[in-house]
């Protein structure tokens, strides 16, 4: 069973317009939601030094099958 909370913080009216944008709402509780949910799934939101490692070595995978498509 899941325990849900009231949770409260204090933001810039634009950056709140600004996240509420970016996910296409208009509620202050979904693009927070979301925003949420995105932070705590999102790969890159690590505060490790192996984050920086795992993202320059997708970038280098990337770099490289676009060369090798490319030959």
């Amino acid at each position: 069973m899941v325990k849900i909370v009231h949770a409260q913080t204090v933001l810039a009216e634009e950056d709140l317009n600004s996240l509420k944008e970016k996910c296409n709402v208009s509620s202050t509780k979904d693009a927070l939601s979301i925003a949420v949910q995105h932070y705590l799934e999102c790969e890159y939101t690590n505060k490790d030094d192996d984050m920086w490692t795992h993202k320059l070595e997708k970038v280098m995978q990337k770099k490289n099958q676009s060369t090798k498509n490319e030959e």
